[in-house]
């Protein structure tokens, strides 16, 4: 089944498709969510296409396509920002040796010690508590992280002062990335 990853308005959604043996009918998992969708070539021609979801017609319009940038999305007349990306090459996945995984906690503990608040896992900052200067105690929220639809709260690695704040509101960040250097 091919997945994709397709932003709109950057909100990700995981879109898998699988074509049934009717004409023109798939079966669509959006995130967690499967629907069948009849697609139709419009009359407005190749950039232009019906899609009918539950008996509800959606005339959409695109613009030309490139896999890495983002284009124009309508919907009814609505439109939206989108961007495609690239469907994941098929890899094999393993469990993480134990050399890799101390590796990583060395990483962290290291950073740590040296007043280095990083990114446990990927994500997006939706909050950010602290700004230069400011004192913190160890253990204090110093940002809430959103990843995998849950919020978590990044704590402070030690007390001192706030040396570095290189997040905001919206950065996305990945795992092991710096977002804050306490002194």
């Amino acid at each position: 089944m091919p997945e994709y990853t397709i932003l709109i308005e950057n909100r990700p959604y995981k879109v898998e498709l699988t074509k049934k043996e009717d004409e023109g009918i798939f079966k669509v998992r959006i995130n967690d969510r499967s629907v069948e969708v009849k697609l139709e070539n419009s009359e407005k021609g190749a950039s232009s296409l019906t899609l009918e979801v539950a008996g509800k017609t959606y005339q959409i319009e695109l613009e030309k396509l490139d896999a890495r940038a983002p284009f124009a999305l309508r919907v009814n007349n609505a439109l939206f920002r989108a961007q495609l990306k690239e469907p994941p090459k098929k890899t094999v996945t393993s469990i993480p040796t134990l050399k890799a995984a101390v590796r990583v906690e060395t990483r962290h503990r290291t950073a740590a010690a040296h007043g280095a608040v990083v990114a446990p896992m990927a994500g997006k900052i939706v909050a950010v508590k602290v700004k230069k200067g400011d004192t913190v105690k160890s253990g204090d929220v110093v940002c809430i992280l959103e990843a995998m639809k849950m919020e978590n709260e990044i704590a402070a690695t030690k007390t001192g002062r706030v040396q570095e704040v290189n997040v905001a509101e919206g950065t996305p960040v990945n795992d092991g990335e710096v977002l804050i250097l306490i002194d």
